[in-house]
């Protein structure tokens, strides 16, 4: 079994320290930090991919431009290519939200399953991907610690939805019909898995969950990963809450969602993306009344306009999450679609002298 250096319970340790002591903050939006560099098509490719197709795969596999090389495919808008091709802008965006007050940093791989990357002829590029993600991250966190030692930074492993649903049919004709198995689920997330531990990730979420099926093969995957290597890391887990109806798209609510993954025992439970923080607040006050795991969330800044653009400011949001952990609710907070490194800073500052929520003491049998 290998054992990694930074799969070690002192770490962990030091991650459970902070989180009795204090609200602690997660970054905010990749995607629209990415999206400020009007970055084009050839930024995507890099080197590597300049002749549209993957060199290093048709070097090592002999491999014939056919599928799996990314020929035929715009990359434009896969954003996770950019830690192979562009790493100095995905670690340029992990230092300015560590800057900007956060204390985790999400890695750039919420598409890099070989499920997602499908789409853009990478799947080969998925255990890749992974690896290289979290190590861009470790690096910017290790660099702002090293400057401040006293404050720990910590690296959260992510792990996407994926462009497939376990539960629901893409075809209204054939209502029994599913584009994705479990077994094929568990096997695209153990990959990525196994590369986010070995890029050195601290923490592993599972997030934007639409579908429990999906999470839970993603979480069995990650046990299966932490088997085989005799240790573990922290897990957590954010769901996505789809509409005013109050339930994630596979129809549970936010109580229904936290029960049928309690047995995975998460550190964190939380909701990200799809609502603002204001239509938000009744659902994940409903988690940090149920579950005895600490509670996280991380919204988008306010609901998409017209252009799908993100209005709302950084003092708005950060008065909105000031709210939620003045009323005991939060354990970790941060951003998703729309919110950049002000964002952050507010919401910080917004948390900063506020007591973390206090976990309750409830039936394990229950």
């Amino acid at each position: 079994m290998q054992t990694l250096p930074w799969l070690n319970p002192q770490r962990t340790e030091r991650l459970e320290r902070c989180l009795r002591e204090r609200i602690l903050v997660i970054d905010g939006a990749m995607g629209t930090m990415i999206q400020q560099h009007g970055l084009a098509e050839d930024d995507y490719r890099g080197e590597r991919f300049a002749e549209g197709f993957d060199r290093d795969h048709d070097a090592v596999d002999g491999h014939a431009h056919g599928p799996g090389c990314g020929c035929g495919h715009d990359q434009r808008g896969n954003n996770d290519l950019l830690s192979l091709t562009r790493p100095e802008i995905i670690r340029g965006i992990h230092r300015a939200y560590l800057d900007a007050g956060a204390d985790l940093v999400e890695t750039n791989t919420f598409n890099s399953t070989s499920i997602s990357l499908a789409d853009y002829g990478l799947q080969h590029l998925a255990r890749e991907l992974n690896e290289a993600g979290a190590r861009l991250a470790r690096e910017a966190c290790d660099a702002v610690e090293a400057g401040d030692p006293g404050r720990p930074r910590f690296v959260i492993g992510v792990l996407g939805p994926t462009s497939r649903t376990a539960s629901l049919s893409p075809d209204v004709n054939r209502p029994g019909f599913r584009a994705i198995t479990f077994d094929e689920l568990h096997a695209a997330y153990r990959e990525a898995a196994d590369g986010l531990i070995d890029g050195g990730a601290d923490v592993l979420m599972v997030e934007t969950v639409f579908d429990t099926l999906n999470a839970k093969a993603a979480l069995f995957a990650i046990e299966d990963a932490f088997d085989a290597r005799g240790a573990r890391l922290p897990v957590m887990i954010s769901g996505t809450i789809t509409d005013a109806s109050g339930r994630t798209l596979s129809g549970q609510t936010a109580e229904a969602f936290w029960y049928s993954l309690r047995h995975s025992r998460p550190l964190a439970i939380g909701l990200n993306c799809a609502l603002g923080a204001r239509d938000l607040r009744v659902h994940v006050d409903v988690l940090s009344q149920v579950a005895d795991a600490y509670v996280s969330t991380h919204p988008n800044a306010g609901l998409p306009n017209a252009f799908g653009g993100y209005d709302e400011t950084p003092q708005d949001m950060a008065g909105v999450l000031g709210e939620f952990a003045r009323a005991g609710l939060l354990n970790l907070v941060g951003g998703c679609c729309g919110t950049t490194p002000e964002h952050i800073a507010a919401i910080a500052d917004a948390v900063r002298e506020i007591p973390p929520r206090q976990r309750p003491e409830l039936d394990q049998a229950a």
